[in-house]
């Protein structure tokens, strides 16, 4: 992967590579295994460029971890360029392997599809629960990543929770770790700030259909809010009741919107799988 420049003001490569949030780790990996190339001519960072020069940055080329094992499946791809593939995950599917789930997680299944088209290394940029299912961002290169690490992502959600939801309103809860556990989340006065906002669309049943959208992106966040006003996830064994016929909680991320860290483009991706709305109708 590679970027070229025309160069606009008088100043040296690191300057202009610093100033187009080239991290430094990346200009330290260009220096090694990329290339910078002024007007054709391979130069080093501490080289002077002129207004009217033409810059050529070669990305290092990136290699699979070893931890890594191909899972060639379909994918449901929403969106896809040079530089970003948006696909959906199912429920019961890891993003990343763990000790648990050791292969067939969805980042293995995208390593499987970029890696066969072109040999590119997939960088989870948004996570969902192994049991939420919906839209996932990659990228195809660790310098895109961390461009995407500095912009704001909207996230919206579908959600299904006990009780008769009726009104649209904020939550804001700080949230830490449970101290019996690793892995649950609770509100605590000692946590980090989290802030949650939900529209109530549908209620049936003793069931209500919610719009959520995260302002923070702590982990369990949306569970662990909804428990919170006493609307716990249905299916949610962790942080409400599970339900046999339910085997996961009813959490759908269906919407992102974001500025593409390289076009300026403004993306507004859809989930259009309606499982929610048609759990909810079978309720």
């Amino acid at each position: 992967m590679h970027f070229v420049y025309n160069i606009q003001c008088e100043e040296s490569v690191k300057a202009f590579l610093q100033r187009h949030s080239y991290s430094k780790s990346t200009i330290s990996a260009i220096k090694n295994n990329g290339a910078l190339l002024v007007n054709e001519r391979q130069v080093t960072v501490r080289a002077m460029m002129r207004i009217g020069d033409q810059l050529k940055v070669q990305l290092p080329k990136e290699h699979p971890s070893k931890n890594i094992a191909p899972f060639d499946a379909p994918l449901n791809i929403l969106f896809e360029d040079d530089f970003l593939i948006i696909v959906t995950k199912p429920a019961h599917q890891n993003i990343a392997p763990s000790k648990e789930h050791l292969h067939e997680s969805l980042l293995e299944q995208v390593y499987a599809y970029t890696w066969r088209n072109n040999e590119s290394i997939p960088h989870i940029v948004t996570r969902l629960d192994r049991n939420t299912s919906g839209i996932v961002i990659f990228t195809k290169h660790g310098f895109i990543h961390h461009l995407m690490s500095q912009l704001t992502i909207d996230k919206h959600y579908l959600c299904i929770c006990h009780g008769n939801v009726q009104d649209n309103d904020i939550i804001e809860a700080p949230i830490a770790r449970h101290p019996a556990s690793i892995i649950q989340r609770h509100v605590s006065p000692k946590g980090k700030y989290a802030c949650t906002t939900y529209t109530s669309l549908k209620q049936k049943n003793g069931y209500s259909l919610c719009e959520v959208k995260l302002m923070t992106g702590r982990t369990h966040q949306i569970r662990v809010h909804f428990q919170h006003i006493g609307h716990s996830l249905v299916g949610d064994d962790l942080y409400g009741s599970m339900r046999k016929d339910i085997p996961r909680q009813l959490l759908q991320c269906y919407q992102v919107a974001f500025t593409h860290p390289i076009t300026n483009e403004q993306l507004n991706i859809f989930d259009n799988d309606k499982s929610m709305m048609t759990i909810f109708d079978m309720l």
